[in-house]
């Protein structure tokens, strides 16, 4: 409604008092007087209010134009928060969980530098994988290292692993950075990731022999604990966040000598699991880089597995572990044995 409109009865009741004053129908010249004065505030009262209605009108129209470009601005921003939403589900895809979370929540800068940790590193291949490529066609050759790689993956992020790369065939990933719990916790973690790992390949074998494949992958696992240097290493433009050092050597070394889908340990890492991992002392190896050859040890599996299997017998007495492997002597040997050493702890 427009302000001639709204304000049109005052207009008319101004347009009937001026015509009262010059028709002279007031006896009292004061009077008259004191009602022109009156109407003349009246007409100063209207125009003002007008003014201030036009006043209002404009403010309301540039008020609604700023909403309207900030509902445009927020449009904006909204699509823009959604594309890089994308953008960083697609880097994470590049990024181990860890790596990628420290990174976006600003834990850790994106620059060249590194430290030195004591981490546990895993490195497993697939044994003989160029001739199993050499037998298969390429798309399904390529189906297959994708579903042993997330299935691999799958079980790395659920032990807590920092996946650092994938070369062809091959995995590495370490422990104890840039979250550890415990160097301990950290080797234990990694060989529990290990052994899972060989699990779920022997049931994948099964599908892929169902599925016609005539050479499912056979693993080598190698794991050391050491000290290594950790952290962005690169250029200014292109970084990659990985380890370096001895212990990376010694341990791929290790994946090299382990038997077919078995795990070789080195000495400190089974130093942190014995108690939870039964494992036997193999040959040393010798390590051209290394004044001495490295002790290593292959896993057997877990203790509490290779108990609930019937293969190990585990006893406790005040405090005291004591475990027997059945593949090291007949049952009966074992029992009489744990029955001598049970007698000796009550002494």
């Amino acid at each position: 409604m427009s302000s001639d409109d709204l304000f049109g009865a005052e207009e008319r009741a101004l347009v009937a008092a001026q015509e009262l004053i010059e028709s002279g129908r007031f006896a009292d010249l004061a009077d008259g007087k004191r009602y022109e004065a009156l109407v003349k505030d009246y007409q100063k009262l209207l125009r003002a209010t007008r003014r201030l209605m036009r006043l209002s009108d404009r403010n309301e129209e540039q008020l609604n134009a700023l909403t309207k470009e900030q509902r445009q601005a927020n449009e904006v921003i909204a699509q823009k928060n959604k594309a890089l939403d994308a953008l960083a589900t697609k880097l994470s895809k590049y990024l181990s969980p860890q790596i990628y979370h420290s990174i976006f929540t600003g834990a850790q800068n994106v620059e060249i530098a590194s430290s030195r940790k004591k981490l546990t590193i895993f490195f497993s291949d697939v044994v003989n994988f160029t001739e199993t490529t050499d037998k298969m066609e390429s798309e399904d050759l390529t189906n297959l290292l994708n579903r042993y790689l997330t299935e691999m993956t799958n079980i790395a992020l659920e032990h807590g692993a920092t996946i650092d790369k994938y070369i062809g065939d091959a995995i590495m990933v370490f422990f104890g950075d840039p979250e550890s719990k415990g160097v301990k916790e950290d080797a234990r973690a990694c060989v529990r990731m290990a052994i899972a790992m060989l699990k779920r390949l022997a049931e994948l074998h099964t599908e892929w022999l169902e599925l016609g494949a005539e050479q499912p992958f056979h693993l080598r696992i190698g794991i050391n604990t050491a000290y290594v240097t950790v952290g962005n290493f690169g250029s200014d433009d292109r970084m990659d966040y990985t380890i370096i050092g001895s212990g990376v050597n010694a341990t791929a070394r290790l994946e090299s000598f382990a038997e077919t889908d078995g795990i070789l340990i080195g000495h400190e890492t089974y130093a942190l699991v014995k108690d939870e991992v039964n494992a036997e002392e193999r040959e040393p190896i010798k390590v051209k880089g290394f004044a001495e050859p490295l002790r290593c040890y292959k896993v057997l599996g877990l203790y509490d597995d290779l108990v609930s299997e019937g293969s190990v017998i585990r006893e406790e007495q005040d405090g005291f572990k004591l475990l027997l492997d059945l593949n090291k002597r007949d049952r009966a040997e074992a029992i009489a044995a744990l029955q001598v050493i049970v007698d000796r702890l009550k002494e």
